[in-house]
């Protein structure tokens, strides 16, 4: 199909994670025809009027859905039910992680090659802005050959983070994957080694397994080295201006690029010359409106192989396990 001449149906699974009800609203390409497990205070009012079913088997009886987007109540069981999606036909777009284990990693790639449908995990980073600016910068060489790579990803401490880490994946597979995209994706470096240390420091609800801090440690197959941190301790607003905080910063043999506080702050530092001031004004890529776009075209739109995509989530995946 070269031209869309009928808006294709999306299915909604969970809402486990950063679920997209409020990202299709008149959209050109693709309509929501139906929720499940969804909370009447989670359907925004757009939605009042779409079907409501109680399990994944009639969303994947549905011939009128051809996407599901999966938030699953439980990230060791979303591998799986991606599997189920994919073998009914249906092209699939998942919360990070996708899995929890590398095996079943390796099976829903299979299946993708196998089925022919489309599959991608939720990445709202790599393509961005700030980060398209740096992997411009890095791809150009004006910084040389990376040498060594540092991240941080922090996040306000809540009652409510989840106490399992089967529902969603824990810190060191929901946050610390964002590092092995940046070095992967944005750095262009791959990853040889990974070595994650975690604590549940400063948890202070009875019976969870939280973790509050990850530490990583990375080595690339160009001998380059990494660091990063991820964690529950930023304030949350107003004791910090945004929910969240990050910063990325690639060292190279002729000097750095980074980006502060996503993107409030960019410098390119280069031997010689004086520091310049990034501008990250321009339009980065959203993965979302890729996918919808591949699935309406039938043709590939994200820049990267399966494999390369999801090679960080295995990583982080190996290094848990």
């Amino acid at each position: 199909m070269t031209e869309v001449e009928v808006k294709f149906g999306v299915g909604l699974f969970g809402t486990a994670g950063h679920q997209i009800q409020h990202d299709l609203n008149n959209h050109p390409l693709a309509e929501i025809r139906a929720l499940c497990g969804f909370a009447p205070e989670q359907v925004p009012e757009h939605l009042n009027d779409v079907s409501r079913v109680e399990s994944l088997d009639e969303l994947l009886d549905d011939a009128a859905i051809q996407l599901i987007s999966f938030c699953s109540p439980f990230k060791d069981e979303q591998g799986e039910q991606i599997i189920r999606a994919l073998e009914a036909g249906k092209h699939v777009y998942a919360e990070k992680p996708c899995c929890l284990s590398e095996a079943v990693l390796d099976r829903i790639i299979e299946t993708v090659r196998r089925t022919g449908r489309r599959f991608h995990e939720m990445d709202s980073v790599s393509l961005a802005q700030p980060y398209c600016t740096l992997r411009d910068v890095v791809q150009s060489g004006a910084i040389g050959e990376v040498i060594q790579l540092y991240g941080q990803k922090s996040y306000p401490w809540a009652a409510w983070r989840p106490k399992d880490e089967r529902i969603d994946g824990g810190l060191a597979r929901q946050v610390g994957v964002y590092h092995t995209r940046f070095a992967e994706h944005v750095a262009g470096l791959k990853i040889e080694s990974l070595d994650i240390r975690e604590t549940t420091l400063g948890n202070d609800q009875p019976e969870s397994d939280c973790r509050r801090a990850v530490s990583m440690q990375m080595t690339f197959e160009n001998g380059a080295v990494g660091s990063a941190v991820a964690n529950y301790c930023c304030p949350e607003p107003p004791g910090w201006s945004r929910w969240g905080y990050e910063t990325l910063r690639i060292f190279g043999e002729k000097g750095f690029v980074e980006s502060i506080d996503g993107g409030r702050i960019g410098t390119l530092a280069v031997n010689g010359q004086e520091p310049q001031v990034l501008d990250f004004s321009a339009p980065g890529r959203d993965m979302l409106e890729l996918f919808l776009e591949e699935i309406a075209h039938d043709e590939d739109r994200v820049p990267f192989s399966l494999e390369s995509e999801l090679n960080p989530t295995r990583w982080v995946l190996r290094a848990k396990a």
